[in-house]
Order: structure tokens, then C-alpha cells, then sequence
């Protein structure tokens, strides 16, 4: 049930939205209403040219930078900075329709809205605007996630990112040129500020009836690369006190991940094992190698360190009485951001103007707006998930809140265009007076 009536003050830009959005949503479906569009697939691709498509067809200049994200510049005012503003379009494998696109569809249809306004006189900008899509934001098939966005603010080295490889060995450069997008520009130089809007992914907002969250920090995030190693030998002939079992192991791992969140108080840390590769895999044959990835989070940064401790001293009790050796690394960490204080004001002041309901919320995950907050003070929005189901087919929002979104995001890119953060610090990683 849509939680607030949908504020229209421009009904078609409901109705072209929502076609576009149930359009975008067949590229790549799954049979459960779902998508697949992994970084760098062909769904990926097709998806990427109809982007392309909406923009040119509005006389809107795209490029590609050397890491595959795609940007659409509406230009405003000819030589000011730009005012960035969208999400990604890839997907987890078997994913939801909505997690990115819907960000990134929004975007576009706010822009052009924006555009609208400025050309009947009822707008006039400090800057120029530029819709994009972040490249290969979910990291399924290339680790890291927030690949895209993290080259292009510097928190990633381009090189190292074009270098890393699928489990079939593809690089994230040849995957891009394969697609034909692998471009030579490195974006837009100057940022005035950047505003992504995204389904919750949670319960908060469906289950308080709000219809928007304004994001004012993320949660502490570390990764931890695990392998374990045993020996390969004969399922049927090899006794079982001579077993070395990678994968005896790697249940052991699963389960100590799961099991230290409840060493905490309830609702400070979650967990969980969410990737592993074995080897050789064989229906008769002792596993010598599985690979795992395990993700740890918590508000607190000391809670997760102090259960990535915890967890490396019991991986190598584990390993001692299976005879294996498990190699435990860190990786892929990420420190509590924080959104500036008057882009999270401005998302209150636009919600009371629309007559929609906001209340401010933290982002357990990860998004492209966390990196960008560290070169430009961003604003992050969120509208209701139904049963806050994420990353599969299942995962649904309803149109009417989908369209408040789009109505809430034109309203803030307007004022960011004017200046509304202009000279507003953006803390990053430390909260501002008031937060944390």
C-alpha cells in the first residue's frame, strides 16, 4: 500500500516514469519479475543503451569514462560545474528490478522536468546537471561493489579496478570494451554536489507509513577474503580420520560468521558468508579449496573489529582440528559517512512542501552516494521497500511511492542547482554538530 498519496504536480511526469520504469524492467526479467543484469552482460548493455537513447533523444551530450560509468549532461548554464545525480543499473544475479534502476530512472525523469522548468522560465540554475550511471555499484561479479563511483572520486585506483577479474577470468576492462562501453574521459571535473534517491531495503519506512527517509550516515562496513585449504582425496576410499576437508571447514566458517552477531546486542552487528567458490567440486571427490567472501557490519565501528577478532582467532582453532589451514584477509573496508546536516534539512523542508512524511534514517548498505560524499556534499533519499526485501526477485515497492520519490528528488536537484549546498561542508567521516 502506497504510504502517502502521491504528490503530482506534474501528473505526466508520472505516467512517462512509470512507462519507462515497467519498460527498463523487461530488459534482462527473470521469470519471477526479477532482473539480471549483471556489470558488463549483455542485459547490462542493452539497459545502458536505452539510457543512451533517453538522453540523445533530448539533445543531452553522453560520455564514458575509463571505468564505464555513463553520464548525461543536461546543460543548464555552459562552463559551471555540474550537479550530479543517479544510482546503477546493474544487478544481483537473480535481483529485484527496482534496487538502482529505479534510482537511476528517476534521475533522468527528474532532469528533464528540471530542463522543462528552466526553459519556461521558472527555473534559473548556478549550474549544469548530469545524470549517471555508476558502473557495477552491486560488485557481484566483480569485487569490490561501488566500483564505479569509487574510481571516479579517487577512493579506488582505475587500474587496479580494470584489472580485476570475474570467475571466468574476465577483467573488468575487457568486460567493459566487450559491451562497448569502456570509454576515455574521466567525468565531470567540477562538482557542486550530488543527490541519489533508492528503494530502503529495509522495514523502517513501510512499517512507520513514512514515505521518505532522509539518509544522515552509513553503517561501518569490513570485508574479510577467506580461503581454506585441505587436500583432495577419494570420497568412497579415503578413511575419515585421514580427511583433510576443505569444505568441513568452510561450514565451520559459515556458521562463526553467523553466529558471532549474537554475541552483541541485538541489532548492533549482521553478518554473513555471502559468496563461495570450491573446489574441485566433484560428486566424489574430498574438497581441497574453498574460497569465501564474509561481510561484517555494525554502527560502531569497535563492534566490528571486535567481532572480526573474535572470528580470525576461532578460524584458526577450526583449522587446527580439521588439519587445515585457513588464511583469513581484510578487505574492502568502508568507514561510518555522514551526510551533511543541511542536505538532510533541505529533504525535510522539500517533503513538508509536497505534503509528503520524511524522518531521518541511516543506510545499512552500501551506495554510490557514500563515495561521492567524500568530494561533494550529497544528499541521499529513500522510499519505502515492501517487506524490506532486497537483492532478489521478490523485492517490490509500489508506483504511487516510486512517483513521490521522483517528485521529492526534482524538488531537492532543483534547489541544488541554486545553490542550496553551496559552501555546506561534508563531513565524510565524521559526523557534523548535531549527527551521530
Amino acid at each position: 500500500m502506497t504510504t502517502t498519496p502521491p504528490a503530482e504536480p506534474h501528473a505526466d511526469i508520472a505516467q512517462r516514469f512509470l512507462e519507462d520504469f515497467h519498460h527498463v524492467a523487461t530488459i534482462g526479467a527473470t521469470e519471477h519479475q526479477g532482473v539480471e543484469r549483471q556489470a558488463a552482460t549483455d542485459a547490462d548493455r542493452r539497459t545502458r543503451d536505452w539510457f543512451t537513447a533517453f538522453a540523445r533523444e533530448r539533445g543531452w551530450q553522453v560520455e564514458c569514462d575509463h571505468i564505464g560509468n555513463l553520464f548525461a549532461t543536461v546543460e543548464l548554464r555552459p562552463g559551471a560545474p555540474a550537479v550530479l545525480t543517479g544510482s546503477h543499473l546493474d544487478s544481483q544475479p537473480r535481483g529485484g528490478r527496482f534496487d538502482g534502476a529505479y534510482g537511476v530512472l528517476a534521475s533522468l525523469h527528474a532532469a528533464a522536468e528540471i530542463e522543462r522548468r528552466v526553459r519556461d522560465g521558472q527555473l534559473r540554475p548556478d549550474y549544469n546537471l548530469v545524470v549517471v550511471d555508476w558502473f557495477n555499484e552491486e560488485g557481484s561479479r566483480f569485487a569490490p561493489s561501488i566500483m564505479g563511483s569509487s574510481v571516479y572520486t579517487g577512493l579506488m585506483d582505475r587500474d587496479e579496478i580494470a584489472a580485476v577479474r570475474d570467475a571466468e577470468g574476465t577483467s573488468v576492462g575487457e568486460a567493459l570494451a566487450a559491451i562497448g562501453y569502456l570509454g576515455t574521459s574521466t567525468g565531470p571535473e567540477e562538482v557542486a554536489g550530488y543527490a541519489e534517491i533508492h528503494i530502503e531495503q529495509g522495514r523502517i519506512l513501510e512499517q512507520e507509513g513514512i514515505a521518505l527517509g532522509a539518509v544522515d550516515s552509513s553503517w561501518y562496513t569490513q570485508k574479510l577474503d577467506i580461503e581454506v585449504l585441505g587436500e583432495q582425496s577419494h570420497t568412497g576410499a579415503t578413511a575419515m580420520a585421514d580427511r583433510r576437508d576443505a569444505l568441513v571447514g568452510a561450514a565451520q566458517v559459515i556458521m562463526l560468521v553467523r553466529d558471532i552477531c549474537s554475541e552483541f546486542p541485538d541489532g548492533t552487528l549482521v553478518s554473513s558468508v555471502g559468496q563461495m567458490t570450491v573446489e574441485p567440486n566433484s560428486p566424489i571427490v574430498v574438497n581441497s579449496r574453498v574460497h569465501l567472501v564474509a561481510d561484517l557490519r555494525a554502527n560502531d565501528p569497535v563492534i566490528v573489529q571486535q567481532a572480526r577478532d573474535r572470528l580470525m582467532e576461532r578460524f584458526q582453532r577450526a583449522a587446527e582440528a580439521e588439519r587445515l589451514e585457513i588464511v583469513a584477509r581484510d578487505f574492502d573496508i568502508r568507514p561510518n559517512r555522514y551526510y551533511p546536516e543541511a542536505g538532510v534539512a533541505l529533504q525535510e523542508r522539500v517533503a513538508a512542501e509536497l505534503g509528503l512524511s520524511v524522518r531521518r534514517m541511516q543506510t545499512m548498505a552500501g551506495h554510490d552516494s557514500v563515495a561521492m560524499n567524500t568530494i561533494t556534499p550529497s544528499v541521499m533519499m529513500f522510499i519505502p521497500s515492501v517487506d524490506g526485501v532486497s537483492h532478489c526477485e521478490r523485492e517490490f515497492t509500489e508506483d504511487g511511492d516510486m512517483v513521490n520519490g521522483v517528485h521529492a528528488l526534482t524538488a531537492v536537484l532543483a534547489e541544488l542547482l541554486t545553490g542550496a549546498l553551496d559552501g555546506v561542508e561534508y563531513p565524510g567521516s565524521a559526523p557534523a554538530e548535531g549527527q551521530g
